[in-house]
């Protein structure tokens, strides 16, 4: 998958207090990169999905086993009514908005197909889905946080939103597995 000003960053975490600054640092500087615009619904909306892909690597006090894992940390921005928010003639505006929705289309459609076990799961429909397809793939857990709106106007939204946590709710991934080598 390419995805442009994706970098990876190794950790030194043999002293665990400087490990853990940068890697604050980092979040820090991901999250000051992040595309946010004010919006018909928002003052402060997200205008992009935020990927945080952390690969652990750990060694066995006996010297020799091996183990390694990954943590997937998503913020995904929500999907957008065109009309609420205000976008229709912002070029710019719509353009994410589509690309939001479309992304989070395409991660719908992984879902389905994950909990219809179907042959084929369209991982490669969005580089989203492309980036999460190892924790999807049923070789580990997912886990959910939704964020809903309590205001009555945004009424159809938060019930979106519940909806598409319940399609996610209903995916059986299996058991997850060790990674010893």
């Amino acid at each position: 998958v390419v995805v442009s000003g994706l970098t990876a960053v190794p950790i030194d975490t043999s002293d665990l207090e400087a490990g853990m600054r940068q890697f604050e640092a980092l979040l820090a500087q991901s999250s000051a990169a992040r595309t946010t615009a004010s919006t018909g619904m928002n003052e402060a909306s997200s205008r992009s999905h935020l990927i945080v892909m952390i690969e652990i690597q750990g060694k066995h006090s006996d010297g020799v086993t091996l183990m390694q894992g990954g943590l997937r940390l998503c913020d995904l921005a929500g999907s957008e009514r065109l009309d609420r928010t205000g976008n229709l003639n912002d070029a710019t505006r719509l353009k994410e908005s589509v690309n939001i929705n479309k992304s989070l289309s395409c991660l719908s459609e992984v879902l389905l197909a994950l909990h219809n076990k179907a042959a084929h799961i369209p991982y490669r429909n969005s580089k989203l889905t492309m980036l999460l397809q190892d924790c999807l793939s049923g070789d580990g857990k997912t886990l959910m946080f939704v964020n809903v709106s309590p205001t009555l106007a945004s009424a159809h939204e938060t019930l979106c939103s519940l909806r598409f946590a319940s399609q996610a709710n209903q995916v059986e991934l299996g058991k997850a597995n060790k990674h010893i080598f």
